[in-house]
C-alpha cells in the first residue's frame, strides 16, 4: 500500500477507508470508475484531518453527498473522495426552524418540516440530493429553491476552522454559490420555514411528487435535470425541438418521457453518457443558437 494510504490509517479506522473503490455504487447515473480513496470521516476531527492530509500530500479530494449530480469518468478518480453519510446525516427541529446535517437527505429536512406542520420546503420533498449538495448548489425545483429558506449554515474552512454564514454571504444564485470556489465544506444547514396547515402542506407535496412521476423518468438512473434552465427557454423543450428526443449512445440516452433527462437504460458508461451530452450540446446550438450549460459535475478522467 502506498504511504499516502498509510497515512490516511492514523487518522481513520480501516473500516474508513476503501481503495479502488467504483464510484457506480455512489452515483445516481449508476455510471463511473474507481476512486482511488473512498474515505468515510464520522466527526468533524475526522474530517479536518483527512483534508488536511490531503493538502500536505497534494491529493485533489471530492466531498460526495448522495452522488445525485455527478458523473465520474470511466477511468476514474485520482483522489479522495470524501463520503459524508449517515454520521452526517441528523435532522431536527426547533420552532420554526429545521437544522439538517450535510449527509442528510434533503427530503428528509422536507419530511420533519411536513411534521412538524412548517412550511416552505415543500418544494425540496423530491429532490434526491443530500444537504451539503443542496447548499453547494442552490437546489431548486417547481419556482422555488434553497435560498429562499436557507437561514445559515455551519461549513469548515480551508484553514480548518468551523464558522456560521448566513445566506447573503454564501453568494447563492441560480444552481451556484461560493462553497465551491471559497474551499468551504458544508457541515449543517439551518431552514427557516413558516408555520403551515399540515393537510396543506401534505397536499402540495403529493401534487409535486404526482406531476414528477408524470413528466419525470424516474425509473431509470439519471442525475435528474442535467443542464441547467437557459435564461428565457426550457432546456427539455429546446432539445425536443432540435429532434433529439430519445437520441441514444450506448444505453445513455435522451429520456422520451423528458428530454432534459439524460438517463442510463442499463449498462451505460459514463463516457456514453457524456457523448450524449456534448451532442445535445452542439445540435441545439446549431439549431436555436441557444448554449445549454452542463447542471451535472464532471470529475475524473473519461
Amino acid at each position: 500500500m502506498s504511504d499516502f494510504f498509510q497515512t490516511l490509517g492514523q487518522v481513520l479506522r480501516a473500516e474508513q477507508i476503501r481503495v479502488r473503490e467504483p464510484m457506480s455504487r455512489h452515483t445516481t447515473f449508476r455510471a463511473g470508475g474507481p476512486a482511488d480513496y473512498y474515505v468515510e470521516p464520522e466527526t468533524r476531527q475526522e474530517l479536518a484531518a483527512v483534508l488536511d492530509l490531503c493538502r500536505q500530500w497534494g491529493m485533489p479530494y471530492y466531498i460526495l453527498g448522495n452522488g445525485s449530480n455527478l458523473l465520474v469518468g470511466d477511468k476514474g478518480y485520482r483522489g479522495v473522495m470524501v463520503a459524508l453519510g449517515k454520521p452526517w446525516a441528523e435532522v431536527e427541529a426547533e420552532g420554526c426552524k429545521i437544522r439538517a446535517g450535510a449527509g442528510a437527505l434533503l427530503s428528509a429536512a422536507a419530511r420533519l418540516a411536513l411534521k412538524e406542520n412548517l412550511t416552505g420546503m415543500e418544494f425540496a420533498s423530491g429532490i434526491p440530493g443530500t444537504v451539503g449538495g443542496a447548499v453547494v448548489m442552490n437546489a431548486g425545483a417547481y419556482g422555488s429553491e434553497l435560498s429562499d429558506v436557507l437561514g445559515q449554515v455551519m461549513a469548515l474552512t480551508p484553514e480548518g476552522q468551523v464558522q456560521r454564514f448566513s445566506s447573503a454571504e454564501l453568494e447563492l444564485g441560480y444552481r451556484t454559490s461560493c462553497v465551491c470556489s471559497r474551499r468551504y465544506v458544508v457541515l449543517e444547514a439551518e431552514f427557516i420555514l413558516s408555520v403551515g396547515e399540515g393537510a396543506a402542506i401534505r397536499q402540495r407535496m403529493e401534487e409535486l411528487a404526482a406531476r414528477r412521476r408524470a413528466r419525470q423518468p424516474l425509473e431509470y438512473p439519471s442525475a435528474g435535470s442535467t443542464f441547467k434552465r437557459p435564461p428565457g427557454y426550457f432546456a427539455g423543450k429546446l432539445i425536443q425541438e432540435a429532434g433529439l428526443s430519445g437520441f441514444s449512445v450506448g444505453d445513455a440516452q435522451v429520456s422520451e418521457k423528458h428530454c432534459g433527462f439524460v438517463i442510463n437504460r442499463g449498462e451505460a458508461a459514463a463516457s456514453d453518457i457524456l457523448m450524449v451530452c456534448r451532442e445535445v450540446q452542439s445540435r441545439v446550438l446549431e439549431y436555436s443558437g441557444v448554449e445549454l450549460e452542463l447542471e451535472v459535475k464532471l470529475l475524473g478522467d473519461f
